[in-house]
């Protein structure tokens, strides 16, 4: 028995070792993960600790920049937007600076999705778009109606206004005001807001980068450069 003594200290003190092993591997993976970049494809994320408790907060993430990498077609940057939704009027500016960043890697696409029972004025300001688009001036009007979103979002007729950006675009007036009101014009508001029903969209704005819907977390600059990167490395790798 004395000669088994030696034998029985060193087999409890190795399985007391794996036991405290085994528990400080389980407690250390549930600290941090990752936050998913697109709502649709959980394989292709975006590093990002979730914090939670008392925990120092983090340094400043550097800035993220396009990859250097050449593609043959442009990836899609969608945007289902309302034209009085305030956060679609602060994301505006940033969009506008992806594309100068971006250029010619990504082609960028605006779609109606006026939210009408929060939003007086969208469905008007829809019509207006979409009738200086039947004008070629479609990205001008959406310039304006975002860049002077306070000027019209709370007026109990907005129309008179957007007359006037019609006219500084050097429009038809008459034409413009008959195709504010035109079965056209409508059709193809209902148009985007059926495909954005087909989504599953229920919010704005929400960006759609080749397909793939971003999460309403990563609905920002870096979370749109982030999924706008993920999709010109992937094309770039097939």
């Amino acid at each position: 028995m004395k000669r088994l003594l030696p034998i029985l200290i060193i087999v409890v003190i190795a399985a007391g070792a794996i036991v405290l092993a085994m528990y400080m591997m389980k407690t250390s993976g549930t600290g941090a993960g990752s936050n998913a970049t697109f709502q649709t494809e959980k394989t292709n994320q975006v590093a990002g600790d979730i914090k939670s408790g008392n925990q120092p907060a983090p340094e400043a993430s550097a800035p993220v920049t396009k990859p250097n990498v050449k593609v043959t077609s442009p990836v899609v940057v969608q945007e289902y937007g309302d034209y009085q939704c305030p956060p679609c009027g602060a994301l505006y500016p940033d969009l506008k600076k992806i594309e100068g960043e971006y250029g010619n890697q990504i082609r960028f696409e605006f779609h109606y999705f006026p939210l009408t029972k929060m939003h007086k004025n969208a469905l008007s300001a829809a019509r207006a778009a979409e009738a200086a688009h039947l004008q070629n001036k479609f990205w001008e009007m959406h310039d304006r109606l975002y860049r002077n979103q306070k000027a019209w979002a709370e007026l109990e007729d907005p129309r008179p206004i957007f007359v006037s950006y019609a006219r500084e675009l050097g429009l038809n007036i008459s034409q413009f005001q008959s195709d504010m009101d035109s079965n056209r014009v409508e059709q193809a508001i209902v148009a985007d807001i059926q495909k954005a029903a087909a989504l599953g969209i229920n919010g704005t704005p929400t960006i759609v980068i080749d397909g793939q819907q971003l999460r309403a977390e990563t609905t920002n600059p870096d979370g749109i450069r982030r999924g706008i990167n993920l999709m010109l490395e992937k094309r770039a790798a097939s």
